[in-house]
C-alpha cells in the first residue's frame, strides 16, 4: 500500500505533538502558547507604550466647561522668545513676530475669552511710562497674561509693581534683573492669582550663562460671568 507510509508518518507526528502538549500542561507550562508557537500563530499586537493624549495648548487633561486652557513659556536667556497659548491658539511667539525683550503681555476678555491686544515692553532700555499707560485703563475682568524675555525688571518702578500686585501678583515685588517670570492675573481679582511662577537669576543656580532656566506653566482659567447692567 503506497499510502501506508505517509499515513504512518502523519500519525507519528500527531502523536508526538499531542504528547508534547500534554507533557507541557502537566509540568505547568502554557499549552496554548506552545500550540501557537508550534503552529506559528500570533494574534496579539506587539506591546507598546500608550501615547498620552494631549488637549488644548498641550494640557494633559481637558479643562472644565466655561474655562480657558492656557500655557505660558518664558523666554530662554536672550535667545528663544516666550510663548503664550490660549485655547489652542498662539497669541504670542517668535513665529508670530510679536515678542520683545522685557515683558510680553496679552490682554484677553475675561467674559468671552477673546484676544484684546498683545504688546511687549522693554524693561532694560525702554520707558516704563509706556507700560503704565497700558495697565492703568484696564477694564474690570480683563485677563492679563505675562511672559518675561531676557530682563523683565530693571525699569520697573513702584507704580508698575503695584499695578501688577492689583492684578494678583505676589512675585512682582521681588522681581529683579534677568529673573524668569510667568503670570496670569485679572483686573478686579479679589485674591492673589494661583497662576504665577518666578525663577530668580542666580549666578550659582542659572541654567544658562547669565540667565535662569525658562519657566513653563499651564492650567484652566474660569471665565467671568457677564457684569449686570
Amino acid at each position: 500500500m503506497r499510502l501506508a507510509g505517509p499515513l504512518r508518518a502523519v500519525a507519528v507526528l500527531l502523536l508526538v505533538g499531542f504528547t508534547w502538549v500534554l507533557a507541557t500542561a502537566i509540568l505547568g507550562g502554557d499549552s496554548g502558547s506552545v500550540v501557537k508557537h508550534f503552529f506559528n500563530v500570533n494574534n496579539e499586537d506587539p506591546t507598546s507604550e500608550p501615547i498620552p493624549r494631549k488637549y488644548k495648548c498641550g494640557l494633559s487633561a481637558p479643562c472644565p466647561q466655561k474655562h480657558l486652557a492656557f500655557r505660558l513659556i518664558s523666554g530662554a536667556a536672550n535667545v528663544i522668545g516666550p510663548k503664550v497659548c490660549l485655547e489652542d491658539k498662539i497669541l504670542v511667539s517668535s513665529v508670530k513676530n510679536n515678542v520683545g525683550r522685557g515683558l510680553n503681555i496679552a490682554l484677553v476678555n475675561g467674559v468671552t475669552g477673546e484676544l484684546i491686544d498683545t504688546k511687549s515692553f522693554d524693561m532694560w532700555a525702554g520707558d516704563v511710562t509706556d507700560l503704565l499707560k497700558y495697565l492703568r485703563p484696564l477694564h474690570e475682568g480683563t485677563l492679563v497674561f505675562v511672559a518675561s524675555f531676557d530682563d523683565p525688571a530693571t525699569k520697573l518702578n513702584d507704580e508698575a509693581r503695584r499695578l501688577f500686585e492689583e492684578l494678583g501678583s505676589t512675585a512682582v515685588k521681588e522681581l529683579a534683573f534677568r529673573d524668569s517670570w510667568v503670570f496670569v492675573g485679572a483686573k478686579g481679582i479679589e485674591n492673589k492669582s494661583p497662576f504665577e511662577q518666578r525663577m530668580k537669576n542666580s549666578k550659582n543656580g542659572n541654567k544658562y550663562e547669565g540667565w535662569p532656566e525658562s519657566l513653563e506653566m499651564d492650567g484652566c482659567i474660569p471665565l467671568r460671568a457677564p457684569l449686570e447692567s
